[in-house]
């Protein structure tokens, strides 16, 4: 059967990339194909902001290398668009014409708030912050802008990137020490012309290649155990020291620097100074990396396009809903697994016996609905291929340490292996939260065990703590002896851990 596929080309300042998506089983759009050519176009902006003839033809044979690419694929929704280093040559009309003339594609140049906007689209699209600063810094531009309750609010342009900033303030390879105070006053001055960035005290959200490659960079520093850049988070000390340590090194080895993309380590240091500098006047403690930017956020609109809102209600909710349906997850059955382990840790609550914050309900929701989800590769070994494919994948909505718990809950099968699963991010978590978590698994497994024929019979369960006992009271609507024999055997773990004696009773 023909696939759907959907593609953006989206022609930036320092690299040109095409992205086809092509739609899964479950409806949702991914990313199939991503090709990537460093054109470096604002280097053939004229001194009077013209795209000299050598750089329209480097756009033109690298815009025909990807119609090879289309072609093969068949493609006819095409989307090209191109921002900075077109939107300022003053030869923009001519070069749109030969782009139109030479090539299967008609470019659209970007305004700077359709640029802008689209950033913010993408990170509201694919993160769960309800309030940030995001910065996509380009070649030849930097876009700002600020979200409230995942609303835009402010948005700005600046006309300067990491090509055009290297140029500017940096002679060699490697900037001196006053060359980097220059650029510093430069960036200190440029961003203290918005009244809404000072002091705010929000996360800095970095979207594009130099921000990527800022997370990458800090990930085989510190010997990441986790793959994938897409939310992950650093503190401001650890932008600042790795800023210090890029800045130090001679050109040779930044070239060979694990997580810096060659063709980016002469632009690096510049991009990083706009992090560094940013995190500094909003007061930021923590900088997010968004995997997800312009091009994304033309393809949210685009799919969103007959809908009054282009922005997703709940990014969790949707990502756990493409999980369920990408492993064939019963979906009645896992919100009767949720319900009844929301029963059972009220219950524990009421007594006394576990506390939870609103937090901890959700990730009792989330592990819970996720619970077993790794049978759809082989039910023997299913709580491995769980724990797996839920800490490596990335989940739009959830931090990495976030995507852990989950995993740690949806794969739990006993103290034992929760620890193992658990050993290599321990330091992310204290030994209350670890012992918290561990209940939490229990529970969850006791609750998937009253639902083992997958006949949703629990409707109600009660809980009576006397002493050294638990005394269950699970009130069923039909014969209950296959889910009794299941719970008999599994309810030793939650013994195990609460330390008392559990006795479950079924009645209708």
């Amino acid at each position: 059967m023909e696939q759907e596929k959907y593609a953006i080309i989206d022609i930036g300042s320092n690299t040109v990339r095409l992205v086809i998506y092509t739609r899964d089983k479950s409806g949702r759009f991914s990313e199939s194909e991503n090709v990537k050519a460093v054109a470096r176009l604002r280097n053939y902006l004229t001194d009077g902001n013209a795209l000299s003839e050598e750089g329209v033809q480097v756009l033109i044979d690298t815009l025909k290398s990807f119609q090879e690419v289309t072609r093969h694929h068949q493609l006819e929704a095409i989307k090209c668009v191109a921002t900075a280093a077109v939107r300022q040559a003053k030869n923009q009309e001519a070069i749109i014409q030969r782009v139109g003339e030479e090539t299967d594609f008609t470019m659209r140049i970007l305004s700077e708030y359709e640029e802008a906007h689209y950033g913010y689209l993408a990170v509201v699209n694919s993160m769960s912050y309800k309030s940030a600063i995001t910065v996509d810094i380009g070649g030849g531009s930097t876009e700002l802008t600020l979200f409230e309750d995942r609303e835009l609010v402010h948005f700005h342009s600046f006309p300067f990137g990491a090509l055009s900033l290297k140029k500017q303030f940096i002679e060699g390879d490697t900037p001196k020490n006053s060359e980097l105070r220059a650029l510093r006053e430069f960036l200190e001055h440029q961003f203290l012309t918005l009244d809404w960035i000072e002091k705010k005290k929000l996360p800095l959200i970095g979207i594009g290649g130099s921000a990527r490659n800022l997370a990458q960079i800090h990930q085989e520093k510190v010997d990441y155990p986790l793959s994938g850049v897409h939310q992950y988070t650093m503190k401001r000390k650890e932008v600042e020291e790795t800023n210090k340590w890029l800045g130090s090194m001679e050109f040779d080895d930044l070239q060979r620097v694990e997580g810096l993309s060659r063709d980016r380590a002469d632009i690096i240091i510049p991009a990083v100074e706009v992090f560094n500098c940013l995190m500094e006047l909003i007061d930021a403690e923590i900088f997010a990396l968004s995997r997800k930017g312009l091009r994304d956020g033309v393809f949210y609109e685009e799919m969103t396009k007959d809908f009054e809102m282009p922005v997703f209600p709940n990014v969790i909710e949707e990502s756990f809903y493409d999980l369920a349906i990408d492993y064939d997850i019963n979906l009645t059955h896992a919100i009767h697994v949720t319900n009844s382990s929301l029963m059972i840790v009220r219950e524990l609550e009421e007594q006394g016996i576990l506390r939870l914050t609103e937090r901890d309900h959700q990730w009792v929701r989330l592990g819970s609905s996720m619970y077993n989800l790794g049978s759809y590769i082989d039910s023997e070994s299913s709580n491995q291929h769980t724990f797996y494919l839920l800490a490596n994948r990335t989940i739009d909505g959830l931090l990495h340490k976030e995507r852990i718990i989950v995993a740690l809950l949806a794969s739990y099968k006993n103290k034992n292996l929760f620890k193992r699963n658990a050993a290599l991010y321990e330091d992310w978590f204290t030994e209350e939260e670890l012992d918290k978590f561990n209940i939490i698994g229990a529970v969850i497994k006791f609750a998937y065990s009253l639902n083992a024929t997958k006949r949703d019979i629990v409707e109600d369960i009660q809980l009576e703590c006397q002493k050294e006992e638990l005394i269950f009271s699970i009130q069923c609507r039909e014969d209950w002896k296959p889910e009794q024999y299941q719970v008999e055997k599994q309810k030793k773990h939650l013994e195990k851990l609460l330390k008392k004696t559990v006795t479950v009773h079924f009645h209708e």
